[in-house]
């Protein structure tokens, strides 16, 4: 495992910085959102890490460690003097391993080339910030060297997908088809209703009719 390390001076007051608009307790180590890796035998691996500090930097020192069955190794280590300069001479004292790490981004990232079994494992990444006094931190990232990269079975996940996508088919024909039925019965029912209106005025005329014919019959004769 490698360990991406910072460290701080004793600082008298457990307080927070604020400064510029941030909030900190002492310098951030980060190795990612995702800080693990599986990697084939034979590959060549980036194990990245980043630091964070609000009120800037002054002689940061920084080093990769490898857990070796609770053994803490240094793999590398550097000073970086200011904001924005690359480190110093770096140390290398495990083989096959290359610092890549920028003052752009606040990088302090390493390469392992050709991976073995005896690599897979924690690497830390360490860092001290003397003008952040009290605290040592450090992100941890996990290595895992494989033959053969796992093929993922996504049978279960096209089963689900299947499922689901036949399900929400069958909904919208139910949907179609209850509209298409109430539209029908609708229909029918604005027919029948004119067929009512129709039928009541046919016999309203008829009825008229009847009534004058019966009216003009009762007329006595002039004498």
């Amino acid at each position: 495992m490698f360990v991406c390390f910072l460290v701080c001076e004793p600082y008298k007051p457990s307080i927070s910085l604020i400064y510029s608009g941030c909030v900190v307790e002492a310098l951030e180590m980060s190795t990612g959102k995702i800080p693990f890796l599986e990697a084939v035998n034979g590959s060549d691996v980036l194990i990245p890490c980043t630091y964070l500090s609000c009120i800037g930097i002054k002689n940061l020192y920084f080093k990769w460690e490898f857990n070796d069955n609770g053994t803490m190794l240094t793999v590398l280590d550097s000073v970086i003097p200011i904001d924005n300069a690359e480190p110093m001479d770096v140390n290398i004292y495990r083989e096959r391993v290359e610092y890549v790490g920028s003052s752009k981004g606040n990088n302090l990232s390493m390469v392992i080339w050709n991976v073995t079994f005896e690599d897979a494992g924690q690497y830390t990444c360490f860092g001290k910030n003397p003008k952040e006094r009290g605290k040592n931190h450090s992100a941890i990232f996990t290595l895992y060297v494989v033959d053969e990269l796992r093929v993922v079975d996504n049978t279960l996940k096209l089963i689900i997908v299947s499922g689901v996508g036949g399900c929400i088919a069958l909904l919208m024909i139910f949907m179609l088809l209850k509209n298409f039925t109430i539209y029908v019965l609708d229909k029918i029912k604005e027919k029948n209703k004119e067929c009512l209106v129709t039928s009541s005025g046919i016999d309203n005329t008829v009825n008229s009719l009847s009534g004058s014919r019966v009216t003009s019959k009762a007329t006595p004769k002039k004498a």
